[in-house]
């Protein structure tokens, strides 16, 4: 009696959390993180509880092979969630159809020759491999694509690995003890539901906090970040300033300011969009042409933000002349002509400094330095420290 309460307050939860994901999920529009596929594995699962309810798991028919292959399919249907919130696309239907084909064709063949003790077996068997794997692929993505959830990550590891060895002690008990392990009344029964009524009551609202960390970090990116060409914005460089003086100290730092020549002559001949291809493409070659830990900016129309860390004069320029000389020699295609589009700039360079709170001095000085370029023919580096 205990064990059917339990196990009807679980599907309870399941079909409630079900409607919470889906409503999640349509206000999320066209990136859903997986939530409806969240929302798909609470069904499946509740559903196959609600179908163990009605005809018990030790009765060998239709309600029972349903049953079963839901059990399977529901915790799959996780991992296709899951890899949809990593950004990683994958179809739904058809691998759970196909998983659901074939697991309901193995238990007839494994009920018919093995009786239904190896049918269960095979269940649990299954379930505890599946969880297993979960766990393990839980802690690689820590790893690599949840290094900034490696807490969580450690969580839901330990939570999954819980619900492995219970599939596990239930595998072996069916194989010693055959269908009376299985008995609802029993303490391991008890044990088992009042755990899964636990994870039940706990990840839902653990994958809604991701989705939600998620998007504020999502947020914070955008906010920090130039949308036309993916640069740092002016917030985003001092952010990423105040991190590295605080990690480094006072080290140097020489903050190159690049704005392209004739900017608006480009504009004004070729059209906007053709100004933003030839903007994007600046904002390319500056990526590329800095080094490792170095910072790139836009601060607006054509200027853009060089900052070179932990580097001396020489350094700086060097780094200033490769930029100019990579814009010099770089060309972007125009959108009704085959003909293509050059463009050279001017960089001016600060002398160095050594904390956030001096950006705005420096900078007044780069733009001195670029301003004596531009006078100076343009298409050249010009160092406040000449």
């Amino acid at each position: 009696m205990v064990t059917t309460v339990i196990l009807s307050m679980l599907c309870v939860h399941l079909l409630c959390f079900c409607v919470m994901f889906l409503l999640i999920s349509t206000r999320l529009n066209g990136k859903k993180m997986g939530m409806e596929v969240f929302a798909l594995g609470n069904l499946l699962l509740g559903l196959a509880y609600i179908l163990q309810l009605l005809g018990g798991p030790a009765n060998w028919g239709a309600m029972s092979l349903i049953n079963h292959t839901l059990t399977l399919c529901a915790p799959v249907a996780y991992v296709l969630g899951a890899l949809r919130f990593f950004d990683r696309p994958t179809p739904v239907w058809r691998p759970l159809l196909a998983l659901a084909a074939l697991y309901t064709a193995l238990q007839v063949v494994v009920q018919s020759t093995l009786g239904s003790e190896a049918r269960h077996a095979l269940l649990a068997g299954s379930c505890a491999l599946l969880f297993l794997a979960m766990a393990v692929a839980v802690l690689y993505a820590r790893r690599t694509v949840a290094r900034d959830l490696r807490v969580e990550m450690i969580v839901f590891a330990v939570l999954i690995g819980g619900i492995c060895l219970l599939n596990a002690a239930k595998f072996v008990m069916i194989l010693q003890g055959g269908l009376a392990a299985l008995d609802m009344s029993s303490g391991f029964q008890k044990i088992f539901y009042i755990y899964m009524s636990f994870l039940g009551t706990v990840l839902p609202p653990c994958a809604v906090w991701l989705v939600l960390r998620r998007l504020t970090d999502e947020l914070r990116t955008m906010a920090a970040h130039d949308p036309l060409t993916q640069l740092l914005n002016r917030r985003g460089l001092t952010e990423a300033l105040d991190v590295h003086f605080r990690s480094h100290g006072a080290v140097s730092a020489y903050l190159l300011i690049v704005d392209i020549d004739h900017f608006k002559r480009i504009n004004d001949t070729h059209g906007h969009k053709v100004g933003d291809l030839v903007l994007c493409r600046v904002a390319a070659l500056l990526k590329a042409t800095a080094r490792q830990g170095d910072l790139t900016c836009r601060l607006g129309g054509e200027e853009f933000v060089l900052v070179a860390l932990d580097t001396d004069r020489a350094g700086a320029f060097q780094l200033a002349e490769r930029a100019r000389a990579a814009i010099e020699h770089s060309e972007v295609l125009g959108i009704d002509t085959d003909q293509p589009i050059r463009c050279t700039a001017t960089i001016g360079v600060s002398d160095n400094f050594t904390s956030t709170q001096a950006l705005d001095t420096y900078m007044q000085q780069a733009d001195a330095a670029l301003y004596r370029g531009k006078a100076s023919g343009r298409n050249r580096v010009e160092c406040a420290y000449a």
